[in-house]
């Protein structure tokens, strides 16, 4: 990609405000605070079959239906509809863009405000303050309060969705009757870390980039988002998947002459960049990765993750991937030996797949049957 491009086009998203902002973390104020979202199926009258889908990195609040922007699925079809594992001919399906996302929610991409909540004309950038994993709960426990639910069925996510789900469940455990962290970990690994910060470099590194201040010229930094995506993109497949899918063949070639020869591969993640550059914003992207980084279950209580969950009357179901390496089995055994030693309701399933990390959002009818199970399971016990 050597052409410089606009700026992904801007959209008029669901949304909610909350005039009085957001305390986070770090001590800044978010004022108002914005909270983009979608629903899918029927609130029943007693208020209680909804089911909060967490998003993860790069994904937003479109999980069940065409993508405004992109024409694409919804990033969940594959678990989100009528008589699918997450049913909404039964639930009332909740999913919100991230706080510091790009689709909608207030985010880096969205109008700067000052101490009073008062427009001041340009987008926050880089400007827009460090955000946590529990800021981003914090704001979508004021939509689902906004929405009058007072308990939710269920919260379920995969990957950074799933760290969501699991500081929900610590932070909130009165507001849920089950939870599902998928692919996840109770925090960051250092290789995750590094694989960001790769990222976070090469955005950093694009002459496009102008220290976070590229709309200021109409553009964005096409080809450092672009690798951000590419490295990223790899950690989310397994050596078997890359594999069987493409092995050493070559585009357009029956043989490697070392002229203008692409593996397909290289294709392959090359449209992945070029794709994911015209729906997501380079400062979100920097945002929202280092609030997964951050993201520390123990740290956040005394050092041990089972205090976390100490008391809970949250059912819960912890899967994992058996090629996931970005998210391994051996971290949700972890988070298992925790979540017992809280004497908390757990069960734990691995999935035998070639995927990878990405399993959780592919056709896996072994994962399709638990998650569905566990939240018929769920709705029986709660009277839904």
């Amino acid at each position: 990609m050597t052409e410089a491009l606009a700026p992904f086009q801007r959209l008029e998203h669901q949304s909610v405000l909350f005039e009085d902002g957001l305390a986070l973390d770090c001590g800044a104020v978010v004022m108002p605070l914005k909270v983009a979202y979608r629903t899918y199926g029927r609130l029943n009258a007693a208020r209680s079959n909804a089911v909060l889908v967490c998003h993860a990195l790069t994904g937003d609040q479109y999980v069940a239906e065409r993508h405004p922007l992109t024409g694409k699925p919804g990033w969940w079809e594959a678990v989100v509809g009528p008589g699918k594992p997450i049913d909404t001919d039964r639930y009332f399906v909740i999913c919100a863009n991230v706080l510091g996302g790009c689709m909608g929610s207030s985010g880096p991409p969205e109008e700067m405000t000052d101490a009073e909540g008062r427009g001041l004309g340009r987008p926050w950038g880089t400007d827009f303050p460090s955000i946590t994993i529990r800021d981003m709960v914090r704001a979508q426990k004021r939509l689902v309060d906004h929405l009058g639910i007072g308990r939710l069925l269920a919260v379920v996510g995969g990957s950074m969705g799933g760290m969501q789900v699991l500081e929900w469940a610590a932070t909130y455990p009165e507001m849920m009757v089950a939870a599902a962290p998928i692919a996840t970990a109770s925090y960051h690994s250092a290789q995750n870390i590094a694989f960001h910060e790769v990222g976070r470099a090469a955005i950093h590194g694009d002459p496009d980039w102008k220290g976070g201040r590229y709309w200021e010229d109409g553009r964005i930094p096409a080809k450092g988002l672009s690798v951000a995506r590419m490295v990223a993109h790899i950690t989310y497949l397994s050596e078997a998947a890359l594999t069987r899918k493409f092995g050493r063949k070559l585009r357009g070639a029956s043989a490697l002459t070392f002229l203008e020869d692409v593996f397909e591969v290289e294709s392959y993640l090359r449209y992945q960049g070029s794709t994911f550059v015209r729906r997501f914003d380079a400062n979100s992207y920097l945002t929202i990765t280092r609030a997964m980084d951050y993201f520390d279950l123990a740290s956040e209580h005394g050092g041990e993750v089972a205090a976390a969950f100490r008391g809970s009357p949250i059912r819960f179901l912890v899967t994992s991937f058996s090629s996931d390496w970005l998210f391994p089995t051996v971290e949700s055994r972890a988070l298992v030996r925790a979540l017992n030693a809280a004497a908390a309701n757990v069960s734990f399933i691995e999935i035998a797949t070639d995927k990878g990390h990405d399993a959780f959002l592919l056709d896996e009818p072994v994962f399709h049957r638990a998650l569905g199970g566990f939240l018929q399971g769920a709705a029986e016990r709660a009277g839904v």
